[in-house]
Protein backbone atom coordinates (compact mmCIF):
# COMPACT_ATOMS: atom_id res chain seq x y z
CA UNK A 1 0.00 0.00 0.00
CA UNK A 2 2.83 2.45 0.54
CA UNK A 3 4.33 1.84 -2.83
CA UNK A 4 0.98 2.79 -4.05
CA UNK A 5 0.70 5.84 -1.93
CA UNK A 6 4.69 6.93 -3.27
CA UNK A 7 4.30 6.20 -6.84
CA UNK A 8 0.56 4.70 -8.67
CA UNK A 9 1.85 2.51 -11.41
CA UNK A 10 -0.19 -0.98 -12.58
CA UNK A 11 2.58 -2.53 -10.54
CA UNK A 12 2.01 -0.38 -7.46
CA UNK A 13 -1.95 -0.85 -7.99
CA UNK A 14 -1.83 -4.73 -7.70
CA UNK A 15 -1.93 -5.84 -4.19
CA UNK A 16 -4.39 -2.99 -3.66
CA UNK A 17 -6.38 -4.84 -6.33
CA UNK A 18 -6.06 -8.16 -5.01
CA UNK A 19 -7.04 -7.40 -1.28
CA UNK A 20 -10.12 -5.93 -2.85
CA UNK A 21 -10.82 -9.33 -4.55
CA UNK A 22 -13.44 -11.27 -2.88
CA UNK A 23 -10.29 -13.79 -2.23
CA UNK A 24 -9.02 -10.53 -0.61
CA UNK A 25 -11.89 -9.47 1.47
CA UNK A 26 -12.30 -12.41 2.61
CA UNK A 27 -8.59 -12.55 4.24
CA UNK A 28 -8.99 -9.11 5.58
CA UNK A 29 -12.29 -10.62 7.69
CA UNK A 30 -10.44 -14.09 8.75
CA UNK A 31 -6.79 -13.31 8.76
CA UNK A 32 -5.40 -13.23 11.96
CA UNK A 33 -8.81 -14.82 13.74
CA UNK A 34 -8.00 -17.55 15.82
CA UNK A 35 -9.62 -20.37 14.71
CA UNK A 36 -11.77 -20.45 17.86
CA UNK A 37 -13.33 -17.55 16.91
CA UNK A 38 -13.88 -18.38 13.28
CA UNK A 39 -17.06 -19.56 13.93
CA UNK A 40 -18.08 -16.09 14.44
CA UNK A 41 -17.41 -14.47 11.50
CA UNK A 42 -20.04 -15.02 9.15
CA UNK A 43 -19.67 -15.41 5.78
CA UNK A 44 -22.66 -13.02 4.93
CA UNK A 45 -20.50 -9.63 6.16
CA UNK A 46 -16.87 -10.32 3.59
CA UNK A 47 -19.69 -11.72 0.94
CA UNK A 48 -21.70 -8.34 1.14
CA UNK A 49 -18.65 -6.37 1.41
CA UNK A 50 -17.52 -8.56 -2.02
CA UNK A 51 -20.37 -8.09 -3.72
CA UNK A 52 -20.18 -4.16 -3.31
CA UNK A 53 -16.80 -3.87 -4.30
CA UNK A 54 -18.08 -5.64 -7.52
CA UNK A 55 -19.97 -2.65 -8.75
CA UNK A 56 -18.78 -1.11 -11.49
CA UNK A 57 -16.21 1.63 -10.72
CA UNK A 58 -15.74 0.33 -7.00
CA UNK A 59 -12.02 -0.97 -7.88
CA UNK A 60 -10.81 3.05 -9.07
CA UNK A 61 -12.63 4.28 -6.15
CA UNK A 62 -10.13 2.65 -3.97
CA UNK A 63 -7.44 2.79 -5.78
CA UNK A 64 -8.04 6.30 -5.51
CA UNK A 65 -8.56 6.29 -2.20
CA UNK A 66 -5.62 4.38 -0.77
CA UNK A 67 -2.88 6.13 -3.28
CA UNK A 68 -4.46 9.39 -1.47
CA UNK A 69 -4.32 8.36 1.82
CA UNK A 70 -0.44 9.73 2.22
CA UNK A 71 -2.12 13.08 2.43
CA UNK A 72 -2.74 12.07 5.91
CA UNK A 73 0.52 11.97 7.09
CA UNK A 74 1.00 15.47 6.92
CA UNK A 75 -1.59 16.23 9.33
CA UNK A 76 0.02 13.49 11.55
CA UNK A 77 2.01 16.40 13.39
CA UNK A 78 -0.99 18.43 14.26
CA UNK A 79 -2.62 15.62 15.85
CA UNK A 80 0.40 14.64 17.88
CA UNK A 81 0.12 18.23 18.92
CA UNK A 82 -3.15 18.10 19.68
CA UNK A 83 -2.86 14.70 21.58
CA UNK A 84 -0.05 15.93 23.38
CA UNK A 85 -2.14 19.58 24.71
CA UNK A 86 -5.32 18.36 25.18
CA UNK A 87 -4.57 15.04 27.19
CA UNK A 88 -8.17 14.10 25.82
CA UNK A 89 -9.30 10.63 26.75
CA UNK A 90 -8.81 7.93 24.45
CA UNK A 91 -9.84 4.36 23.85
CA UNK A 92 -8.05 2.25 21.68
CA UNK A 93 -9.93 -1.74 20.44
CA UNK A 94 -7.45 -3.29 18.06
CA UNK A 95 -6.78 -6.83 16.76
CA UNK A 96 -3.85 -7.83 17.77
CA UNK A 97 -3.55 -10.05 14.79
CA UNK A 98 -4.48 -6.94 12.72
CA UNK A 99 -2.09 -6.97 9.83
CA UNK A 100 -4.06 -4.00 8.43
CA UNK A 101 -3.63 -1.52 10.96
CA UNK A 102 -0.99 -2.69 13.35
CA UNK A 103 -1.00 -2.90 16.82
CA UNK A 104 1.79 -0.97 17.06
CA UNK A 105 -0.50 1.89 15.46
CA UNK A 106 -2.52 1.59 18.95
CA UNK A 107 0.38 1.56 21.27
CA UNK A 108 1.77 4.79 19.54
CA UNK A 109 -1.03 6.70 20.74
CA UNK A 110 0.41 6.15 24.43
CA UNK A 111 3.48 8.51 23.57
CA UNK A 112 1.62 11.43 23.09
CA UNK A 113 -1.58 10.44 25.64
CA UNK A 114 0.29 7.98 28.17
CA UNK A 115 -3.64 7.48 29.91
CA UNK A 116 -4.86 6.43 26.72
CA UNK A 117 -6.75 2.88 27.21
CA UNK A 118 -5.40 0.45 24.53
CA UNK A 119 -7.19 -3.01 24.21
CA UNK A 120 -5.52 -5.48 21.97
CA UNK A 121 -7.77 -8.21 21.22
CA UNK A 122 -7.08 -11.91 19.90
CA UNK A 123 -8.24 -11.73 16.78
CA UNK A 124 -7.59 -9.80 12.76
CA UNK A 125 -8.69 -6.60 11.46
CA UNK A 126 -12.37 -7.11 11.93
CA UNK A 127 -12.66 -7.00 15.49
CA UNK A 128 -16.28 -6.54 15.95
CA UNK A 129 -17.13 -9.50 14.32
CA UNK A 130 -15.33 -11.74 16.99
CA UNK A 131 -15.79 -9.63 19.83
CA UNK A 132 -18.53 -7.10 19.46
CA UNK A 133 -19.91 -7.54 23.31
CA UNK A 134 -16.38 -7.38 24.28
CA UNK A 135 -15.83 -3.65 22.64
CA UNK A 136 -19.23 -2.35 23.62
CA UNK A 137 -18.48 -3.56 27.30
CA UNK A 138 -15.18 -1.45 26.85
CA UNK A 139 -16.96 1.87 25.52
CA UNK A 140 -19.40 1.76 27.81
CA UNK A 141 -17.15 1.56 30.26
CA UNK A 142 -15.23 4.51 29.12
CA UNK A 143 -17.62 6.15 28.91
CA UNK A 144 -19.07 6.24 32.29
CA UNK A 145 -15.46 7.09 33.35
CA UNK A 146 -15.33 9.89 31.34
CA UNK A 147 -19.10 11.35 30.45
CA UNK A 148 -20.37 13.45 33.40
CA UNK A 149 -23.61 12.04 35.03
CA UNK A 150 -26.34 11.95 33.22
CA UNK A 151 -24.57 13.06 30.01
Amino acid sequence: MLALIAERTPQTEAPVREISSPEGIKWQYLHGVPEEYRALVAPEAYEHDAALMARPGQPEIQLDLIADYGSNFALYPAFHEYFRTSQVPLLATWGAHDEIFVPAGALAFQRDLPKAEIHLLPTGHFALETHAAQIADLVRGFLDRHLPAGG
